[in-house]
Protein backbone atom coordinates (compact mmCIF):
# COMPACT_ATOMS: atom_id res chain seq x y z
CA UNK A 1 0.00 0.00 0.00
CA UNK A 2 0.74 3.87 -1.16
CA UNK A 3 3.21 5.38 2.40
CA UNK A 4 1.12 8.45 1.47
CA UNK A 5 -2.20 6.76 1.56
CA UNK A 6 -1.54 5.39 4.84
CA UNK A 7 -0.92 8.53 6.94
CA UNK A 8 -3.70 10.30 5.04
CA UNK A 9 -5.77 7.10 6.52
CA UNK A 10 -4.27 7.16 9.53
CA UNK A 11 -4.69 11.42 9.35
CA UNK A 12 -8.97 10.88 9.09
CA UNK A 13 -9.08 8.50 12.12
CA UNK A 14 -7.30 10.53 14.11
CA UNK A 15 -9.35 13.93 13.12
CA UNK A 16 -12.65 12.10 13.39
CA UNK A 17 -11.97 10.74 16.50
CA UNK A 18 -10.54 14.31 18.00
CA UNK A 19 -13.73 15.84 16.43
CA UNK A 20 -15.82 13.25 18.27
CA UNK A 21 -14.03 13.89 21.96
CA UNK A 22 -14.27 17.73 21.21
CA UNK A 23 -18.10 17.27 20.35
CA UNK A 24 -18.66 15.12 23.70
CA UNK A 25 -17.02 17.74 26.17
CA UNK A 26 -18.89 20.15 24.65
CA UNK A 27 -21.97 18.21 25.15
CA UNK A 28 -21.02 17.61 28.78
CA UNK A 29 -20.51 21.37 29.57
CA UNK A 30 -24.29 21.88 28.08
CA UNK A 31 -27.08 22.39 31.21
CA UNK A 32 -29.09 19.38 31.56
CA UNK A 33 -32.68 20.56 29.90
CA UNK A 34 -35.58 18.35 32.35
CA UNK A 35 -38.21 17.23 30.00
CA UNK A 36 -41.65 15.42 31.67
CA UNK A 37 -43.82 15.82 29.20
CA UNK A 38 -44.22 16.41 25.07
CA UNK A 39 -44.45 20.19 24.73
CA UNK A 40 -40.88 20.09 27.02
CA UNK A 41 -39.56 16.99 24.48
CA UNK A 42 -40.29 19.57 21.49
CA UNK A 43 -39.24 22.67 23.19
CA UNK A 44 -35.51 21.30 23.64
CA UNK A 45 -35.20 20.47 20.14
CA UNK A 46 -35.86 16.85 20.42
CA UNK A 47 -36.65 14.40 16.86
CA UNK A 48 -40.58 14.39 16.78
CA UNK A 49 -42.16 10.51 15.11
CA UNK A 50 -45.00 11.77 13.16
CA UNK A 51 -47.39 9.06 13.70
CA UNK A 52 -50.93 9.87 15.41
CA UNK A 53 -50.23 10.81 18.04
CA UNK A 54 -47.01 12.31 17.60
CA UNK A 55 -44.34 11.18 19.74
CA UNK A 56 -41.18 13.07 20.75
CA UNK A 57 -37.85 11.06 21.54
CA UNK A 58 -35.10 12.52 23.96
CA UNK A 59 -31.30 11.76 23.36
CA UNK A 60 -31.58 9.27 26.17
CA UNK A 61 -34.39 7.17 24.52
CA UNK A 62 -37.33 8.28 26.52
CA UNK A 63 -40.26 8.70 24.85
CA UNK A 64 -43.49 11.47 25.12
CA UNK A 65 -46.68 11.29 23.38
CA UNK A 66 -48.92 14.30 22.73
CA UNK A 67 -51.82 14.71 23.96
CA UNK A 68 -54.96 14.68 21.88
CA UNK A 69 -57.58 13.85 24.21
CA UNK A 70 -59.98 10.55 23.35
CA UNK A 71 -60.56 10.81 20.13
CA UNK A 72 -58.96 7.81 19.45
CA UNK A 73 -61.31 5.67 21.61
CA UNK A 74 -64.68 8.09 20.14
CA UNK A 75 -64.37 7.46 16.60
CA UNK A 76 -66.72 5.04 16.46
CA UNK A 77 -69.52 7.46 18.14
CA UNK A 78 -68.12 11.19 17.29
CA UNK A 79 -65.38 12.75 14.77
CA UNK A 80 -64.55 16.11 15.19
CA UNK A 81 -62.37 18.54 11.89
CA UNK A 82 -62.78 21.58 13.54
CA UNK A 83 -60.93 22.12 15.54
CA UNK A 84 -58.32 19.18 16.18
CA UNK A 85 -56.56 18.57 18.85
CA UNK A 86 -53.65 21.18 20.29
CA UNK A 87 -54.83 23.41 17.11
CA UNK A 88 -54.61 27.68 18.35
CA UNK A 89 -58.20 28.37 18.57
CA UNK A 90 -59.48 32.13 18.41
CA UNK A 91 -62.69 33.81 19.03
CA UNK A 92 -65.20 33.34 17.19
CA UNK A 93 -64.53 29.53 17.02
CA UNK A 94 -66.36 27.22 14.03
CA UNK A 95 -66.93 23.74 15.62
CA UNK A 96 -67.65 20.97 12.70
CA UNK A 97 -67.65 17.27 13.08
CA UNK A 98 -70.33 14.10 12.90
CA UNK A 99 -71.36 11.91 15.36
CA UNK A 100 -73.71 9.25 15.63
CA UNK A 101 -77.56 10.18 15.75
CA UNK A 102 -77.49 8.56 19.44
CA UNK A 103 -75.19 11.49 19.92
CA UNK A 104 -77.60 14.35 19.88
CA UNK A 105 -81.22 14.64 21.57
CA UNK A 106 -83.71 16.48 19.84
CA UNK A 107 -80.95 17.50 17.31
CA UNK A 108 -78.19 18.81 19.51
CA UNK A 109 -75.97 18.50 22.42
CA UNK A 110 -74.11 20.41 24.44
CA UNK A 111 -70.36 21.67 24.47
CA UNK A 112 -68.32 23.32 27.33
CA UNK A 113 -65.09 25.39 26.19
CA UNK A 114 -62.41 25.16 29.53
CA UNK A 115 -59.57 26.79 30.47
CA UNK A 116 -56.56 24.67 31.52
CA UNK A 117 -57.75 25.01 34.99
CA UNK A 118 -60.92 23.23 34.00
CA UNK A 119 -62.97 26.41 34.24
CA UNK A 120 -65.83 26.99 32.23
CA UNK A 121 -65.18 29.61 29.63
CA UNK A 122 -68.53 29.04 27.69
CA UNK A 123 -71.35 26.70 27.38
CA UNK A 124 -73.17 26.17 23.85
CA UNK A 125 -74.51 23.24 21.59
CA UNK A 126 -74.01 22.02 18.92
CA UNK A 127 -76.79 21.06 15.81
CA UNK A 128 -77.50 18.10 13.51
CA UNK A 129 -77.01 19.80 10.11
CA UNK A 130 -79.71 16.59 8.81
CA UNK A 131 -81.94 14.26 10.16
CA UNK A 132 -80.63 12.96 12.84
CA UNK A 133 -82.69 10.40 14.21
CA UNK A 134 -80.43 7.74 12.69
CA UNK A 135 -77.66 5.25 14.50
CA UNK A 136 -75.91 6.87 11.23
CA UNK A 137 -72.79 9.44 11.32
CA UNK A 138 -74.74 13.41 10.93
CA UNK A 139 -73.02 16.79 10.24
CA UNK A 140 -73.02 18.61 13.59
CA UNK A 141 -71.52 22.36 13.85
CA UNK A 142 -71.73 25.48 16.18
CA UNK A 143 -69.83 28.74 16.39
CA UNK A 144 -68.99 30.44 20.09
CA UNK A 145 -67.70 33.33 20.72
CA UNK A 146 -64.92 33.69 24.31
CA UNK A 147 -62.43 35.78 25.95
CA UNK A 148 -59.52 34.02 28.06
CA UNK A 149 -55.99 34.55 29.16
CA UNK A 150 -55.19 30.99 29.48
CA UNK A 151 -52.77 29.74 27.14
CA UNK A 152 -54.02 26.09 26.52
CA UNK A 153 -58.03 24.88 27.54
CA UNK A 154 -60.45 21.74 26.49
CA UNK A 155 -63.11 21.37 24.06
CA UNK A 156 -65.59 19.17 25.29
CA UNK A 157 -68.52 17.54 23.64
CA UNK A 158 -71.06 15.96 25.61
CA UNK A 159 -73.15 13.67 24.31
CA UNK A 160 -76.72 14.23 25.22
CA UNK A 161 -78.21 12.39 28.12
CA UNK A 162 -82.26 13.25 28.84
CA UNK A 163 -81.88 10.06 30.86
CA UNK A 164 -79.31 11.64 33.44
CA UNK A 165 -78.40 8.19 33.93
CA UNK A 166 -74.76 7.75 34.68
CA UNK A 167 -73.70 4.67 32.10
CA UNK A 168 -75.56 7.08 29.24
CA UNK A 169 -72.73 9.99 29.85
CA UNK A 170 -69.87 10.00 27.49
CA UNK A 171 -68.13 12.98 26.11
CA UNK A 172 -65.13 13.83 23.63
CA UNK A 173 -62.29 15.48 24.68
CA UNK A 174 -60.13 17.65 22.58
CA UNK A 175 -57.26 19.94 24.35
CA UNK A 176 -56.87 23.21 22.31
CA UNK A 177 -54.50 25.98 22.57
CA UNK A 178 -55.85 29.90 22.40
CA UNK A 179 -54.20 32.41 20.16
CA UNK A 180 -52.54 34.95 22.33
CA UNK A 181 -53.17 38.68 21.57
Amino acid sequence: MNRTLVIFIVTLVAAAVGFTLIKRQFKEDEPVVEVSNFEECVAAGNAIMESWPRQCRTEDGQTFVEDIGNELEKTDLITIDNPRPNQVIASPLLIEGQARGTWFFEGDFPLKLLDEQGEIIVEHYATAQSGWMTEEFVPFNAEIEFNTTSTKGALLLIKDNPSGLPENDDQLIVPVKFAVD
